[in-house]
């Protein structure tokens, strides 16, 4: 397995993706490509497998397999790339909503606060805000408002008003400079955990991810084919809610598989504690037409 990064729930995944090995299927979240591989291991020949990535990185973990169409793009489009793609619909797709660890790993990129690194977060490294803009232009309002809704944050409004406090003497350029800033506003528990609230609101905040969820599913549910599968990994609260909510709401034609998400076995945990936290919720397209 990849070192890029190692999938999660890939068996269970992947095991519930794949009805007709023929048929068009798409990797929203392509990542390392783990779970890519492992579909393109259960397609047949004349099956065709769409991935998508941002990241700039990602193409570099690419099979050489004339199956496989990878999109630098947004999965936020996914409906528009199908229609460009595979008019007739999709059979399957699935989305891992995980930071890869090639991400969290790589300094440069200042997903992690393990590292001393330039605060940027962005998951297309070519353009947008930075984690960095956010934090010198945000109101303290804006801030707390960010962190308690995004991060569930202990203490948000102290933590806004460190990081204002500390931008008036100098710019918050880095994760220490954040370090520094928001240290007198942590609780004295479970440091790490809240640092990493912040750092999670933050992350998704500068690539709205939330408002790139909601439009990934809508049009993700019109891009499957009656009986097609959508298959979503979730990592917190926030996206576990609106996935849930999604599936659960009848107007968008899914039927939910399984009724509870589908947890990572001690097992896996183990091997990867990254995937503590995932879940898995599958549901089946049940409407008559993939394209209101």
């Amino acid at each position: 397995m990849s070192d890029y990064h190692i999938p999660v729930l890939l068996e269970e995944s992947v095991g519930a993706l794949v009805r007709n090995p023929e048929g068009v299927y798409a990797d929203a979240t392509f990542g390392g490509g783990g779970h890519s591989r492992a579909l393109l291991a259960r397609l047949g020949a004349r099956a065709r497998l769409l991935a998508f990535d941002l990241d700039a990185d990602a193409a570099g973990q690419a099979p050489e397999d004339e199956r496989l169409t990878l999109i630098r793009g947004n999965f936020r489009f996914i409906e528009n790339f199908t229609l460009l793609h595979a008019p007739q619909g999709l059979d399957g797709i699935l989305a891992d909503l995980g930071v890869s660890s090639h991400q969290f790993d790589t300094a440069g990129r200042g997903f992690s606060f393990r590292f001393d690194a330039p605060l940027d977060m962005r998951m297309n490294a070519q353009g947008g805000k930075t984690a960095a803009d956010i934090v010198n232009s945000y109101t303290q309002e804006e801030l707390e408002s960010l962190f308690r809704v995004y991060g569930e944050v202990d203490g948000a409004r102290a933590v806004a008003k460190s990081i204002v406090a500390a931008r008036e003497k100098a710019p918050v350029l880095s994760t220490g400079d954040l370090g520094n800033a928001i240290a007198d506003a942590l609780p004295s528990f479970q440091v790490h955990k809240q640092i990493a609230k912040i750092y999670q609101a933050l992350r998704i905040e500068v690539n709205a991810e939330m408002r790139s969820l909601e439009k990934f599913l809508e049009g993700a549910a019109r891009a499957l084919k009656p009986g097609g599968i959508i298959a979503v990994i979730t990592y917190h609260s926030l996206e576990d809610r609106m996935v849930k909510q999604f599936i659960r709401d009848r107007q968008n034609g899914l039927e939910p598989v399984n009724r509870k998400p589908i947890l990572p076995s001690e097992e896996e945990v183990a091997a990867n504690p990254r995937a503590r936290s995932a879940k898995l919720r599958i549901a089946q397209k049940t409407e008559k037409s993939w394209a209101n």
